[in-house]
């Protein structure tokens, strides 16, 4: 490890206000060059084998905070006194609101057991930091500073052909780069600062030589000897803005340079050279600071979900699910599956890419013994369902004290819901009624403070028992398949609205709420109707009923042709026979659709209405949709093939808005194989 790590390493020990640490800076690799350095570094590095807490990362972090801090208030504070400082200092003060954004996200975003969990290093001059830490020193060391979204693919890829990195230390590459990139960032600027005040000195001392120099031009060498005579090597910005100033001007002053130059060569070096390689430092620290910039914009707009699944070994793993489920479910329903695999690995002391392939065996072996059970064959029901202990005891896992009482109120949750909540409520009681009694009381009085304080105890109770429910079980949302590039066909959904036609102003409104949930639901797969009756009667069919129905048939024809996606014949509406049960308007495939039933005589009510009003249309559509053909419907504007299609059926009340894109998330939900049988009624649900 040590002939690997630059010097750079070896001054990370140091504390963070030393002002001879060098930049994190090595030899420029390419691309190729880096991923054979990152298959070196996983064969050399080694893990500690036992968890421990390791080198925090958080007090330099604070550290570096507050000499960037200082170190900008000093470069803007010269630059208001119209003082001339590097471009690597302009770099620095134009864009210090990334470096505040950058430490504000660290603070944030770093877990306080972040380093507790993760793999630390067993040996080299890193031995005890996070193995991702020194991942991501190396990286930004020998790409200087200068981060592109494929090359820390390629290098994390890398060094995963030799050693695996764990899910947690994946997701913790973004926040270790940037850890990095400020440590860096915050050595640069210690430097600049530290070089401007090199130059404000030289030109204080440039000044009183210019001075001395009319007036006693003897003393000059002795006020060089005497301040800089006991030094080594005399600061290099220093002698630089020396030797500008002095430079064609009074020939007094001409044995300064000369004293100047024969004090470098004593140390090796010409003042031409000091002056070469002071300019080709502010040179490389310009080039550095603006490449930690620029890597800081990238790693704040890259997407780390993206980039953890293209370098994850757990997710192609899972990735071969059985059921062929896994990659096409949205991202949060995956992260949970992983977030399994964590848990079960660190428990059972596993590796996570072992549990992983074991979920899918069992999912393997349960498809190949029922190909029919879609459920048994995803990996997900060995993650999250039923079969999560299969799993767990395939690694020999016990859960912790905690989880052992949560799955236990889990398995019962009424039980001790129920429970729990007369023992508070009893025990609240048992408190009032002892101070009671304690206080003198007789039985009937504290039977009467019992049973007075029935009511409010049970009320405090419930209050703290939920309180306590919500904070020590976090929902758990149900699994979801990716509906966001749009539905399969094999998932038509129809969006229907049951309602009661009144009068041509409420037939409007309905249309118009009608397309607002087109509008922010839209989909090729969706479709969107109405469910009408008409309103109570003393007769089966009234004067109004042709004109409302007109009204609806009219607005759904003009909602197809702003919205419908019209083929032969769709829109056109057909005469309608209200008589007539087979009459189901044949000829459109359109967006939107009317459904209205015929009034039945009710002899409970004495009144002609629609069949068991909202849960009779619901119930009869449904049978529709199954092919039906004795329902009470007596329009229906969508054809017999197009209901055949359907799967799901979304029910919204008139005054309820569904939320954009909620319908396409409710049928990512009902089309998951751990769902479908709450969900899934024959061929409709």
């Amino acid at each position: 490890m040590a002939a690997l790590g630059g010097g750079f390493l070896k001054k990370l020990t140091l504390a963070p206000e030393a002002l001879d640490e060098e930049p994190i800076r090595e030899e420029l690799y390419s691309v190729e060059r880096l991923e054979q350095y990152a298959a070196t570094l996983a064969a050399a590095h080694r893990i500690s084998p036992v968890a421990r807490r390791g080198r925090t990362l958080l007090p330099a972090l604070e550290e570096n905070g507050r000499q960037l801090v200082a170190a900008y208030r000093a470069l803007a504070d010269a630059i208001r006194k119209e003082r001339t400082i590097s471009p690597a200092a302009e770099w620095l003060v134009d864009n210090f609101h990334i470096v505040e954004e950058q430490l504000r996200e660290i603070r944030e975003d770093l877990p306080k057991g972040f380093y507790y969990e993760l793999p630390k290093l067993a040996n080299g001059h890193l031995a005890g930091y996070l193995r991702i830490y020194a991942l991501a020193l190396e990286l930004i060391a020998h790409t200087d500073s200068r981060l592109e979204s494929d090359t820390i693919k390629r290098f994390i890829r890398a060094y995963q052909q030799v050693a695996p990195l764990t899910i947690g230390e994946l997701w913790a590459v973004a926040i270790t780069l940037r850890l990095a990139l400020v440590e860096n960032l915050r050595r640069l600027a210690t430097r600049i600062v530290a070089a401007r005040e090199q130059r404000e000195a030289a030109d204080a001392l440039a000044d009183k030589l210019l001075v001395m120099a009319g007036r006693q031009p003897e003393a000059l060498i002795p006020l060089l000897s005497g301040r800089f005579g006991k030094r080594g090597d005399i600061d290099r910005a220093l002698v630089v803005q020396l030797t500008q100033r002095l430079r064609d001007q009074d020939p007094a002053v001409t044995p300064v340079l000369d004293w100047l130059e024969r004090h470098n060569q004593q140390h090796g070096q010409s003042t031409e050279q000091v002056v070469h390689l002071e300019h080709q430092r502010q040179a490389a620290a310009q080039v550095t600071v603006g490449n930690i910039i620029t890597s800081m914009r990238l790693l704040s707009t890259l997407d780390w979900r993206d980039f953890f699944e293209s370098v994850s070994l757990v997710d192609p793993a899972l990735g071969a699910d059985p059921a062929g489920v896994y990659h096409r479910m949205d991202f949060v329903t995956r992260d949970r599956y992983r977030h399994v695999i964590e848990r079960i690995s660190k428990r059972a002391a596993a590796d996570e890419l072992d549990v992983a392939r074991s979920a899918v065996g069992l999912a393997a072996a349960a498809h190949r013994s029922d190909p029919h059970d879609a459920a048994r064959a995803h990996v997900g029901y060995y993650l999250i369902d039923e079969g999560v202990g299969e799993l767990e005891k395939s690694f020999g896992y016990s859960p912790g004290l905690r989880e052992s009482f949560k799955r236990a109120v889990l398995t019962r949750p009424t039980f001790w819901y129920l429970g729990t909540l007369v023992f508070l409520t009893s025990l609240v009681i048992a408190v009032l009624v002892f101070f009671a009694y304690r206080a003198g009381a007789n039985w009937p009085i504290l039977i009467g403070i019992a049973a007075l304080s029935l009511i409010p105890a049970s009320d405090l109770a419930l209050s703290v028992l939920n309180w306590d429910v919500t904070h020590l079980f976090k929902p758990r949302l149900l699994p979801r398949m990716n509906t966001t590039a749009g539905v399969p066909d094999d998932a038509r959904t129809m969006i229907v609205v049951p309602t009661v036609f009144t009068s041509e102003e409420t037939v409007r409104e309905l249309l118009e709420k009608l397309e607002v949930h087109y509008l922010a639901n839209q989909d090729e797969n969706f479709y969107f109707a109405l469910l009408g009756d008409f309103a109570d009667a003393p007769e089966e069919e009234m004067p109004d009923d042709a004109t409302l129905l007109d009204a609806a048939l009219r607005g759904i024809e003009e909602l197809n042709a702003r919205h419908g996606r019209r083929q032969s014949g769709v829109g056109v509406i057909p005469e309608i026979d209200s008589n007539s049960n087979d009459n189901l308007t044949p000829r459109s495939v359109a967006r939107f659709h009317l459904f209205v039933r015929r009034r039945l005589w009710n002899a409970g009510e004495g009144k002609w209405i629609g069949w068991e009003r909202k849960r009779g249309k619901l119930e009869e559509f449904n049978r529709l949709l199954r092919g039906a053909r004795d329902t009470s419907f007596v329009v229906a504007t969508a054809e017999p093939a197009l209901l055949s299609g359907v799967r799901y059926v979304i029910t919204l009340d008139s005054d309820t808005q569904l939320p954009r894109d909620a319908a396409r998330r409710l049928v990512g939900v009902a089309t998951h194989p751990l769902n479908r049988a709450q969900f899934d009624f024959g061929p409709t649900a």
